[in-house]
């Protein structure tokens, strides 16, 4: 299956730069998770810009989208639901975290990752 390309406003670029180089404790532990293609065998980016927002980790294989909501989430519930939505209607689906999930539940997260990627993959 051929992955659909989703152009991003090019400003992002250097601003997913700088979130990748101060990520969050929750967002190194997944990573160190998802890089590598360590879970079957997908390739993720790590704040990824698409359209015209950074998402934490993206699949474009499976165009999975996964956020880990820390305490910058606290305060923006409707603004990340009105980004998600805009980004579902561009066929993104997405997995949504705490940021005390990945910390202290992460063999969990990871379960949870690998029944959608095993429940929605077109291989």
């Amino acid at each position: 299956m051929k992955s659909k390309i989703i152009p991003y406003e090019p400003y992002l670029k250097e601003l997913a730069k700088q979130l990748r180089q101060n990520s969050t404790l929750s967002e190194v532990i997944l990573w160190n998770e998802l890089k590598g293609r360590q879970l079957l065998g997908y390739d993720f980016d790590r704040q990824r810009p698409l359209d015209s927002f950074i998402i934490d980790f993206y699949c474009k294989e499976l165009q999975l989208a996964i956020e880990v909501d820390g305490d910058s989430h606290d305060y923006s519930f409707e603004e990340d639901a009105k980004r998600q939505a805009a980004l579902e209607k561009l066929g993104i689906r997405f997995l949504r975290f705490d940021d005390r999930e990945v910390k202290q539940e992460l063999s969990n997260v990871l379960r949870t990752i690998e029944a959608w990627i095993r429940a929605n993959q077109q291989k």
